[in-house]
């Protein structure tokens, strides 16, 4: 349990340190807006890119959501996300690996 918390602050430490674009689209009138090439709202994908649990539905779903952004943090060296187990990840959300 230690070893996964590490991994957590770690990863929250360097997405708040990235330099990785953010973009934000309103959604729907009043709605709050979203941001969508934020790192900090895959953290749901954070077990299966660090010790290969299966992503979560929720995991997926923001994958989804982020697929615009793989590009960016596939060329940001904070990120693990052309790991094979991120690879995995991607394949198993059905959410196709960026050629970039």
């Amino acid at each position: 349990m230690k070893f996964t918390t590490l991994i957590l602050i770690t990863f929250v430490i360097i997405a708040m340190s990235s330099s990785v674009p953010i973009r934000a689209t309103a959604v729907e009138g009043f709605r709050e807006e979203e941001n969508l090439c934020n790192p900090l709202r895959l953290l749901p994908c954070l077990p299966a890119t660090t010790i290969g649990l299966p992503p979560t539905p929720e995991c997926c779903n923001r994958l989804k959501v982020q697929e615009s952004c793989l590009c960016d943090y596939i060329k940001n060296p904070d990120y693990s996300i052309s790991s094979p187990k991120s690879r995995i990840m991607l394949e198993a959300c059905k959410v196709p690996y960026p050629s970039c």
